[in-house]
């Protein structure tokens, strides 16, 4: 893609002056605590490289809907949404946990392994990325595939596990994160 169609699409979802402003405060911020220098020449190298790496790179983070008619910036996320979000994830973490620990280590083995389905539809692909990614990083639960119209495959070990994911919590966060529709439905029948 064009630099100069980057600069003027109107199908970029939000300011990508704030994405590109964001990027760049983000990249200097990270320059000054590697070089941990304070001199003039340190100061000018980190804001030419982060003013030339936010310009080279801002274009590789413009990812498409499915339709193509927007462009979402992959890090355009509210940042106290994304701190809450990442707060419950690591409680949900906790519990899945435990959970697969009791199933576990109980007398007689109590997993009850199944696949379970639903929908989940979502404009912003990163959505979908994340949702995805935060269930296969919950103990107990596997993303084994997700299709174009939004049907996720999940396998869950535990009873707890699969009713934690089709209780609809997650993705609910999750939409709310990206300021989508919150579109989710259980599909029928289980593996």
């Amino acid at each position: 893609m064009e630099k100069q169609g980057v600069l003027n699409n109107k199908n970029i979802v939000g300011s990508s002056l704030v994405h590109k402003l964001a990027m760049f405060v983000v990249l200097f911020g990270f320059w000054m605590v590697l070089s941990g220098r304070t001199e003039t020449k340190f100061i000018v190298y980190g804001l030419i490289t982060a003013l030339v790496t936010t310009w080279v790179t801002y274009p590789l983070l413009l990812v498409p809907n499915k339709d193509g008619s927007k462009q979402y910036f992959v890090f355009g996320v509210s940042i106290p949404k994304f701190i809450m979000y990442f707060f419950w994830l690591m409680w949900q973490l906790v519990l899945a946990n435990i959970d697969v620990l009791l199933a576990t280590t109980a007398q007689e083995l109590d997993i009850d392994p199944k696949v379970v389905r639903f929908y989940f539809r979502a404009d912003n692909p990163m959505a979908s990325v994340v949702l995805a990614n935060s269930i296969t990083l919950t103990p107990g639960t596997v993303t084994i595939n997700v299709t174009d119209d939004g049907l996720y495959e999940i396998h869950a070990l535990t009873r707890g596990a699969a009713a934690g994911v089709l209780d609809g919590s997650m993705q609910k966060k999750v939409a709310d994160l990206y300021g989508e529709k919150f579109d989710f439905a259980v599909a029928e029948g289980e593996e």
